[in-house]
């Protein structure tokens, strides 16, 4: 598989072409209101306050901690090495292709791992972590040799206890799949309970994948996903949208082709420009070098919502924010424990996260820190915040609504104030213009507001943690900095 075919979005039907067009004046319209920057830039709501903004920090965070009472946590596990970097990455890894060796620099990671989980457990005076869910990501955590894997994974089983965990995630790259070691991978991750993967696939497109400067063409990807499907994995897999050299043909032809593939879950990321993470991603400077190759900010909006129309009719629909399934059983746990229930989750590894019920802590970014750090019987954890009252209303609004919607019960519980009564002016507003509706037990996003939801969640932000300046928001009714 070299390209995707092209499909004429010209000649596609009136009703498709309206449906589409009509977000785009959506788009207009919410500038005006200020809902979205004047520019029509994008930045993501994954987390808040985002993960570039919190303050300096340290272990300290935990010292009034107290797990939960059933002893449960979502954990994760971060890998940060990658064969080469892609253009749209934004954050720290080192690169080689370590299939066939043990490096030196892997052992020490994977040694420093181990330290900070036993350093967690003792801080928290437990004898073991008990995983109600678990994710490896990077980074690509599948890179290890084979004896490498099986060693992380040893040492993890011997620090975790996973017999209530629910599901076990793994973030895999397709050329780790299909090389020489991919079915000895497969076969170490199934035996030891692993059972959901995502893939990196990020396109079908050779073009668009050397771009991105992706170690894999599109028949890699292809082979890798078959590979998955034999063992018997729920298969989830990613792909990006707005990346420069894309038209709205060939992003029409790519879903219609991933919507053919049968895929347990299709996850579709809009290209993040800005930097969310801790290191700037090369495709700032291709942006500003080269802007005539970036699809028009219209476009992005159209590819979005093309994407949509053609998913739905092979049967998907939207069961977490930007993940597609035909059954809506099949979906990220560690994401739903995490963002939408708000479960306590911990984090290990290199820029790793720990979001807590009323506290989040970040690891640092830098391996000498990372290293320096455990190697003096320290957690890595160089910023976070202990949220006040002000801040968890917002938090405990802000995640559940971008992901799915907000549970009433669980909104007092972690807040101690009705969901409608913590910010009525911003409720009614955002009813009005159609983004927000009460669903009973929850309250939710429409369709519009879920198309809109990284901005409209921007609108429960404190000032100091809104993504863009005042002076870039129209001064419309919707402008983030009125509430």
């Amino acid at each position: 598989m070299t390209n995707v075919t092209n499909v004429n979005y010209n000649s596609t039907s009136c009703t498709f072409k309206e449906v589409v067009e009509n977000r785009v004046r959506e788009f207009q319209v919410f500038k005006e209101l200020g809902l979205v920057v004047k520019t029509g830039d994008f930045f993501p709501s994954v987390h808040y306050p985002p993960i570039t903004m919190y303050p300096n920090a340290g272990e300290d965070l935990l010292e009034d901690y107290m797990i939960p009472s059933d002893g449960l946590l979502d954990i994760y596990v971060h890998l940060p090495f990658c064969e080469q970097r892609c253009v749209f990455c934004h954050y720290p890894v080192r690169f080689g292709n370590f299939g066939d060796h043990v490096y030196e620099e892997t052992e020490k990671y994977l040694a420093a791992l181990e330290q900070e989980m036993d350093l967690f457990r003792n801080r928290l005076s437990i004898p073991i972590f008990q995983a109600r869910s678990i994710l490896f990501g990077g980074g690509t955590p599948t890179l290890l040799a084979p004896m490498q894997l099986r060693r992380m994974l040893d040492s993890f089983k011997q620090r975790v206890d996973c017999s209530r965990t629910t599901q076990f995630n793994f973030d895999v790259d397709p050329k780790t799949l299909t090389d020489q070691h991919g079915q000895e991978r497969l076969k170490i991750l199934r035996s030891y309970g692993v059972d959901r993967l995502t893939i990196g696939v990020q396109s079908l497109d050779d073009d668009i994948l050397r771009k991105m400067h992706r170690p894999h063409n599109a028949q890699t990807a292809i082979d890798a996903i078959k590979a998955c499907q034999e063992y018997g994995f729920q298969l989830n897999i990613e792909f990006i949208f707005g990346y420069p050299g894309q038209t709205l043909n060939t992003w029409a032809s790519l879903v219609e082709s991933i919507a053919q593939l049968n895929i347990d879950e299709i996850q579709l990321y809009r290209l993040k420009i800005e930097s969310y993470g801790d290191t700037k991603g090369l495709i700032r400077k291709i942006a500003v070098l080269r802007p005539q190759e970036m699809p028009s900010l219209e476009d992005v909006i159209r590819m979005k919502q093309i994407a949509i129309e053609i998913l739905s009719v092979y049967g998907y629909k939207e069961n977490l924010r930007r993940v597609f399934s035909k059954d809506s059983n099949k979906y990220s746990h560690y994401a739903h424990n995490q963002c939408c229930m708000l479960y306590d989750q911990v984090g290990f590894g290199l820029t790793a996260f720990s979001s807590l019920r009323d506290r989040f802590l970040l690891n640092t970014q830098s391996f000498e820190d990372y290293y320096e750090r455990i190697a003096a019987g320290q957690l890595p954890i160089n910023r976070g915040l202990k949220r006040n009252n002000a801040e968890q209303r917002r938090w405990a609004a802000i995640l559940p609504l971008k992901n799915r919607d907000i549970d009433k019960q669980q909104y007092k519980l972690l807040t101690g104030i009705c969901f409608e009564d913590a910010f009525p002016s911003l409720w009614s507003q955002l009813q009005s213009q159609g983004l927000i509706e009460d669903k009973g037990r929850f309250i939710g996003l429409t369709a519009k507001g879920a198309f809109f939801a990284d901005e409209v969640c921007h609108q429960f932000h404190s000032p100091q943690f809104i993504p863009f300046a005042r002076d870039e928001y129209a001064d419309g009714l919707l402008n983030p900095y009125r509430f």
